[in-house]
């Protein structure tokens, strides 16, 4: 019979303690997150990469690699294999003639969030859990959420009184138990961990507080290279808040090569960080392993306002031993980019991901991008989750008015 799942334990990723993964569990006795371990060496024996192109354009292509034990337990609402597009306009203005992107506005609820939330949901009903909660600045909440609809589990959900409407609605129309909350995403943090001590059956899924939303997230890492013919880019550059995105796709790229499936290097890992939150970059410039919590955060790309991540050592660690960096982008830059991309190349991103776009551009600019190399962007949301940055103004006509014909070009 063949095996759904190679997941073997859960590893400490600071103390390297093993816990099982037959049951629920949270972060390590010393406080750091769990990460996921599978039995690489029998799944090299006994498939190949070949295997995920013969299967459904789903995250679950990819099964064997992921921690669902079995098919009938994934909650689903077809989420994966999202573009990668070429951005040969934007690319020329830049002098990044290979920019892609890979772009997460197109997935169940409009944010790669949603990939978390399928394996963590479908993890966490496998394991009989019975309510989810979490604080969030939105996109997180919104797609955990409407996956605990999809899964018939409760959820608990605690956002910032500032974050986007839209995530408010989804949430609300899940049915979850929503509140929000006068301060940041740490301040609503404290709020759902002490409200989870008192609840029987709910699993706290905060980031990196449970295991499996980053194995959702590592399937962007493998489905950019199988999109590239099984083959790296130079860069990769992602907007960073939590970290959980860039810390899975320097998990899954390492998975490939210790299978022998993919040969490295790997591609150098690129942080992106709003001016008013960057402790990563923060801690990148000081040459750190840790950030130190960032004060008074603030950033129109909501996503990324998290004053300090619990796994930022990790993504600090992906940073360096993939001779990557951290930089950070004002508010105005990526807004400027966000309509940059839609004009150029018609596709409309959110905040988070504009600001990969002046990242690349500041990037080039320093020569740490080189001619001819490969670099991918992720948006990692659609652009219409996000009103409040869309701002429109045109010529208000009266029923009978007329439109001006077109300027006069001087051809001289």
């Amino acid at each position: 019979m063949s095996v759904f799942s190679y997941l073997t334990d859960l590893r400490c990723s600071r103390c390297d303690t093993r816990y099982p993964a037959d049951v629920v569990q949270g972060v390590c006795s010393c406080g750091s997150p769990l990460l996921a371990q599978y039995d690489l060496t029998r799944l090299a024996a006994e498939s190949s990469r070949a295997a995920f192109g013969m299967r459904a354009a789903s995250l679950w292509r990819y099964h064997e690699l992921l921690p669902v034990s079995r098919e009938e337990n994934i909650v689903s609402l077809g989420e994966g294999m999202t573009p990668l597009l070429a951005l040969p306009r934007l690319g020329e203005r830049l002098g990044v003639p290979a920019l892609m992107m890979k772009d997460e506005g197109t997935i169940p609820t409009g944010s790669f969030k949603a990939r978390g939330a399928a394996v963590g949901v479908s993890k966490a009903a496998e394991l009989g859990v019975r309510g989810i909660a979490m604080p969030t600045n939105g996109n997180a909440g919104a797609a955990w959420a409407l996956y605990a609809a999809r899964a018939g589990l409760r959820a608990l959900i605690a956002m910032p009184e500032k974050a986007p409407a839209i995530c408010r609605g989804e949430v609300a129309a899940a049915g979850a138990e929503l509140y929000l909350v006068r301060g940041h995403i740490g301040d609503c943090g404290r709020i759902i961990n002490a409200a989870v001590a008192r609840r029987e059956g709910y699993q706290e899924v905060s980031t990196l507080k449970e295991p499996y939303r980053l194995e959702g997230k590592k399937t962007m890492g493998l489905e950019i290279v199988e999109q590239l013919g099984w083959t790296m880019p130079d860069v990769i550059v992602y907007p960073t808040g939590g970290g959980v995105g860039i810390i899975g796709i320097y998990k899954a790229l390492g998975e490939l090569v210790e299978l022998g499936w993919m040969t490295g290097p790997l591609p150098r890992l690129v942080a992106v960080q709003a001016s008013g939150c960057a402790p990563i970059v923060s801690a990148f410039q000081a040459g750190a392993r840790e950030s130190s919590p960032w004060p008074d955060p603030h950033t129109a790309a909501f996503g990324i306002n998290v004053p300090k991540a619990l796994g930022d050592f990790l993504i600090l660690e992906a940073i360096y031993r993939t001779n990557g960096c951290a930089l950070a982008v004002t508010d105005a830059e990526l807004l400027a980019a966000q309509r940059e991309i839609a004009s150029t190349e018609g596709t409309l991103i959110c905040p988070e991901g504009a600001a990969t776009v002046a990242a690349i551009r500041i990037l080039r600019e320093r020569g740490e991008i080189s001619d001819g190399e490969l670099v991918v962007a992720l948006n990692t949301g659609a652009g219409i989750k996000y009103p409040e940055t869309l701002e429109a103004t045109a010529p208000l006509l009266e029923p009978d008015g007329q439109i001006p014909g077109p300027a006069k070009v001087n051809s001289r």
